[in-house]
């Protein structure tokens, strides 16, 4: 197997590491045989040892030569050879040979040493700086034996950053074996989304997404099935924006479908917001409601007067109402007063999510310009909440200025109780 086979076949495992940082991967219940519940996150030793792994070579050592390695009796002594292959190369400084070093080191690999390579390699901790190599060894293995590197993983390893890197590589050559596992390894009855089809949706994404969009729908609406969405969407928009529109248009579910639109829309906004807003326009939704404004205000950052003038000829309805909202925030973050006079100009398109956001994003510089747009909330509850939450903000912030507009200005009574109440609880505390 070549070297280069080996970097297509791991185009798409290093997304995965996204997931893991951010504290998304969380551990499967109640695994006996589970010698690491939190594989990759860099424990206080772990995180204490030198990134050259020489602090830990040593205990590494010592513990092999104690026989706690429980390597099989014919594949001890190529497992040792390995390992101490392994040990000489994490020496070396230099990452341009350490990196080629590397990759012809998991080529050279025997099945029979994958074993005892891997849970050596663990043993030196988990660092960041060793999470690639990590994954091109559990990738290696996977092309050639993915049953026993499940096999290790599942006994082994706490969360889903073995399983799901190996089930990507082989579901990139054999998607029907990967999906089987994957199938079997979920409880059916069990309405979360299964967490191994993630793997296997990322390695098909490239070479079948048409497949790999069945299996997305198949899941069940959850937090895996949004990852999964992750995963597949690079492949699908290397594809173009009018091919990655084509494909979120054409998700029969309306969940899904909402999702998806949002997450293309997101996409393809930096390059095209004029495009993608007038596709946002012409697929009226929930996401349209949550992405137009959004994409809007990207287009504000690169053309203002285009944005606007966007905004301008739309018809009077839903899609209008969420543009203002992204006009009124993009000029807000800069210029408070202007916002709220195009506001004002424009009230008829406006609703209590466009004063809100306004409201929310002025505070910073007006807060007194912030605070009197409140009472343009319709709905008494929010607006009340809004009062309190941002009142009380400002409060912390600049009491002389808060309780002045607070006594100054005209409130609902309930709203002006309920202020009064905190400005006493605040001179209290100032007391």
């Amino acid at each position: 197997m070549s070297s280069k086979n080996l970097v297509l076949g791991l185009f798409g495992v290093f997304s995965v590491f996204g997931a893991f940082f951010a504290g998304r991967m969380t551990a499967p219940e109640g695994n006996s045989g589970d010698k690491t519940s939190a594989e990759p996150a860099l424990s206080g030793k772990a995180s204490q040892r030198s990134t050259d792994g020489s602090e830990g070579l040593a205990g590494l050592a010592g513990r092999r030569e104690a026989g706690q390695r429980g390597e099989a009796k014919g594949g001890a002594a190529r497992g040792e050879a390995a390992v101490a292959k392994m040990e000489e190369m994490m020496r070396l400084t230099d990452p341009m040979e350490r990196n080629k070093a590397w990759m012809d080191f998991v080529n050279s690999i025997d099945p029979a040493e994958f074993e005892s390579v891997v849970a050596s390699f663990r043993e030196l901790g988990m660092t960041n700086s060793r999470m690639t190599e990590y994954s091109m060894l559990l990738s290696a293995w996977a092309k050639k034996d993915p049953l026993q590197a499940l096999a290790y993983a599942e006994a082994n390893t706490g969360n889903r950053f073995a399983r799901n890197t190996i089930l990507t590589t082989w579901a990139a050559s054999d998607p029907d074996g990967a999906v089987r596992w994957a199938e079997q390894h979920h409880d059916p009855d069990d309405e979360e989304g299964n967490p191994w089809m993630i793997g296997v949706i990322q390695g098909l994404a490239r070479t079948d997404p048409a497949r790999a969009s069945q299996l997305l729908a198949a899941m069940n609406f959850s937090e895996e099935r949004g990852e999964a969405m992750g995963a597949l969407l690079p492949s699908i928009l290397a594809q173009g924006a009018d091919a990655a529109q084509a494909w979120a248009e054409s998700i029969t579910d309306e969940q899904l479908k909402q999702g998806a639109i949002g997450r293309v829309a997101e996409a393809l906004a930096a390059k095209d917001p004029e495009g993608t807003a007038a596709w946002l326009a012409k697929n009226p939704g929930e996401a349209a409601q949550r992405s137009m404004d959004n994409v809007i205000s990207t287009w504000m950052e690169k053309d203002k007067d285009g944005a606007i003038a966007y905004y301008k000829g739309l018809p009077a309805g839903e899609v209008r109402t969420n543009a203002l909202r992204g006009v009124a925030t993009s000029m807000a973050m800069e210029d408070p007063r202007a916002a709220a006079d195009f506001l004002d100009n424009n009230a008829a398109y406006a609703n209590d999510r466009v004063y809100q956001q306004f409201a929310w994003t002025s505070f910073g510089q007006a807060p007194d310009l912030a605070a009197s747009y409140i009472g343009k909330i319709t709905d008494p509850r929010e607006q009340e909440r809004m009062y309190d939450r941002m009142i009380g903000g400002w409060l912390r912030r600049d009491f002389n200025a808060a309780s002045s507009w607070v006594n100054s200005a005209s409130l609902p009574a309930n709203v002006s109780e309920r202020l009064q109440r905190r400005l006493q609880q605040a001179q209290g505390q100032q007391q």
